[in-house]
């Protein structure tokens, strides 16, 4: 069989950019197909676009902090179209920073919606593609609420192409995604209704983190409706009313409602069924080297079975290139893998958790130091927020488990951190380490 391309790429988000560009510099003679924008979910209406709002929303604090330092400042006013359209030239300017980069590598961009006719072939829009090996790097969308009004809200895509800040925004959501955009409005002035299922926000971070944050949020004026569920939406004079089932068993209201709930593969019109690949709960099921159970079909991304994070998509794409294309057996290592929440207060940790330590080897074979102390910004700014600084230690080694940090740039810091963890350091070692003073990082050190 004769084919058009050595590889062909099916979305050109973050997974899929790695894995095209790596392969083409080891020789290959690659495609990559994208139905919407260069970038994907990050740099459009995730990561990159979110973080841009989030140093929109700082400069709201930072008025305020100002005055404690001897700054006098006049009325400040924030004008929202003014930063979507900056915001959109930055996007524009680095979708064409990957067209570039696709066109020095003489990759092929394939405009239009890729649809499986076999394991080897492809449909877009009236083409037909063979390829030696395909990879599906298609990435994820937002999990839909099955409630009655659904249609009345938004969800994190949407939120971007706000005509203007809301007055009031329910958010229905507890996750990172949730409680970023939370964080993000109620610093641009917006009322923040947070409802959330579970007791507490941030599920699977440790639990000093996850109160440290809910506390900054609810000081900051976020008002917050745990244990609670929304069980419809309707749409009264303007205004969209939330019945709530639950701890409140109430109706609130609010002018623009955010579900996120979470997110899952974007699958559902890529018509796999006729390259036989196989799901796992919904997911395309890869091995270690992100090979499905067709041998020239290959996974990578949110769209998989493995985590949903930017940087782990493209160290999947580019590990995946260097397997087929480079002849170099590459796996990525997801034991320690850095988070952060981009809320205020920023939050930010790597490796096992104080419950999870506990739970793997057992309470009396961990401790878990933990250091809440004013930074020194703080003394003169307006904020009464505290660092939080955590470690999880096993006793009897003194390695370091995990490390937890709720600070200003925690995520910056805990990239450090990283290091120490993967490579198995322990206290003892971290604290003959001298730090820079005064820095918040140095608590790690004393």
């Amino acid at each position: 069989m004769s084919y058009d391309f050595n590889l062909l790429v099916i979305g050109a988000g973050s997974a899929g950019l790695a894995a095209a560009k790596q392969a083409a510099k080891l020789g290959a003679k690659v495609a990559i197909v994208e139905r919407q924008y260069l970038g994907g979910t990050c740099v459009n209406w995730g990561c990159i676009s979110k973080k841009l709002m989030v140093y929109a929303s700082d400069f709201a604090n930072l008025f305020e902090d100002a005055e404690g330092y001897g700054w006098a400042i006049d009325k400040v006013t924030f004008n929202w179209q003014n930063f979507v359209k900056a915001r959109n030239k930055e996007i524009e300017r680095l979708r064409e920073v990957q067209l570039k980069s696709l066109d020095q590598l003489n990759i092929d961009l394939i405009r239009g919606h890729a649809i499986f006719l076999n394991s080897n072939k492809v449909k877009v829009e009236d083409a037909t593609i063979a390829a030696e090996k395909i990879l599906i790097a298609v990435g994820g969308k937002s999990v839909q609420l099955d409630i009655p009004g659904i249609e009345h809200a938004i969800t994190s895509k949407e939120i971007f192409n706000l005509a203007e800040v809301p007055k009031q925004l329910a958010v229905i959501g507890g996750g990172y995604i949730g409680v970023e955009f939370a964080s993000i409005f109620r610093r641009l002035g917006t009322e923040v209704l947070l409802i959330n299922a579970e007791d507490n926000i941030l599920k699977g971070f440790d639990n000093d983190l996850r109160c440290a944050i809910r506390d900054g949020l609810a000081e900051a004026g976020v008002q917050f409706f745990p244990n609670t569920t929304v069980k419809e939406i309707q749409s009264k004079s303007g205004k969209k009313c939330l019945t709530l089932t639950g701890d409140y068993c109430d109706t609130i209201a609010a002018d623009t409602i955010l579900y996120a709930v979470g997110r899952k593969p974007n699958l559902k019109e890529l018509n796999l069924e006729s390259a036989g690949v196989e799901l796992e709960k919904g997911a395309i099921a890869v091995d270690e080297f992100s090979r499905t159970n067709q041998p020239n079909i290959f996974a990578v991304g949110d769209c998989t079975n493995r985590l949903p994070l930017t940087p782990v998509a493209k160290a999947e794409g580019h590990a995946f290139a260097c397997t087929e294309f480079g002849k170099q057996p590459t796996k990525v290592d997801y034991r320690y893998i850095p988070t952060a929440v981009f809320a205020r207060p920023e939050a930010a940790s790597i490796g096992l958790t104080e419950a999870d330590a506990r739970e793997q080897y057992g309470d009396d074979v961990v401790e878990c130091p933990c250091s809440q102390f004013q930074p020194l910004f703080n003394s003169l700014a307006h904020s009464d927020n505290k660092a939080l600084l955590k470690t999880v230690v096993k006793r009897d080694s003194g390695k370091i488990l995990g490390i937890h940090i709720v600070a200003k740039n925690a995520a910056e810091i805990i990239q450090g951190m990283a290091i120490a963890v993967k490579h198995g350091l322990t206290q003892s070692e971290l604290k003959d380490m001298i730090g820079i003073h005064p820095t918040t990082a140095e608590e790690l050190f004393s």
